[in-house]
């Protein structure tokens, strides 16, 4: 058996899912990573030269997939424990149009790409954590689940959803299992993108100053935050702001 931590990330082909990742196998973690971008996947393969990485297809917000990345992964560890999940997945588009026009399956789409993912994924980790007596789930939510911009109906309520998931997890999990999100908020994800979509960020002053933090985040602060509340032994059902301060300051109309 294997002695190095391990980890699944959703969601791992791009953005913060693709920091988490590669944070993670640089500290010496074996890392899973789903994504339904096989470009994407490809691209990471590249970077790794050995087992320590398994990247997988899968739109985690459909059952069937769940369940055969789950047999690959459980192959994967060969009989050790799961260490941690971060359910990730989910679509980084949060404009919906006119709640008047938006269909039930667009509003589906939300939904599943995040509240339904992060069910599917734990609830099928949870017999690997079990092995080991210990695991962590990390879910990555938004400040969208507490404060709203126009039109963004079924990405609020998919990440108010994951909120409410994570404290009602950590209730029925624990002890073995600690259960925590995370609240991202302005967060950069341009120079984390597969090739193809890959872009430079450039900022107005305004954008950097509505921050207390003074700039604008990197998915390597998320990175970041995952590391601490993984190894967090006493922190569960929690969900931390990592905005850069930008929810707690007054923004006053011009």
């Amino acid at each position: 058996m294997n002695t190095e931590p391990t980890m699944i990330v959703t969601g791992a082909g791009s953005g913060i899912g693709r920091a988490v990742l590669m944070h993670f196998a640089a500290k010496g973690w074996r890392v899973a990573g789903l994504d339904k971008d096989q470009e994407a996947l490809e691209e990471l393969r590249g970077a790794f030269a050995d087992s320590r990485v398994l990247l997988h297809k899968a739109d985690v917000g459909k059952e069937d997939e769940v369940q055969a990345a789950f047999v690959a992964i459980a192959d994967w560890l060969d009989g050790d424990a799961l260490g941690a999940l971060i359910n990730n997945a989910g679509i980084a588009d949060p404009y919906s149009g006119p709640l008047e026009e938006l269909s039930l399956a667009d509003f589906q789409t939300w939904i599943d790409a995040s509240l339904t993912a992060a069910f599917l994924c734990s609830r099928a980790a949870v017999p690997l954590m079990k092995r080991g007596r210990t695991g962590a789930i990390v879910n990555i939510s938004s400040t969208r689940a507490v404060m709203s911009e126009p039109e963004c109906f079924g990405y609020a309520a998919a990440k108010g959803g994951l909120d409410a998931l994570t404290h009602a997890m950590a209730v029925s999990l624990g002890p073995e299992i600690r259960v925590n999100t995370i609240r991202p908020g302005w967060i950069e994800t341009g120079p984390w993108q597969k090739e193809a979509d890959r872009s430079e960020p450039s900022y107005r002053k305004k954008d950097r100053e509505q921050h207390p933090a003074g700039r604008v985040g990197r998915p390597e602060d998320i990175a970041e935050t995952v590391a601490w509340l993984v190894s967090a032994g006493f922190v569960t059902g929690q969900a931390v702001n990592v905005d850069g301060g930008m929810t707690v300051k007054m923004i006053y109309a011009d």
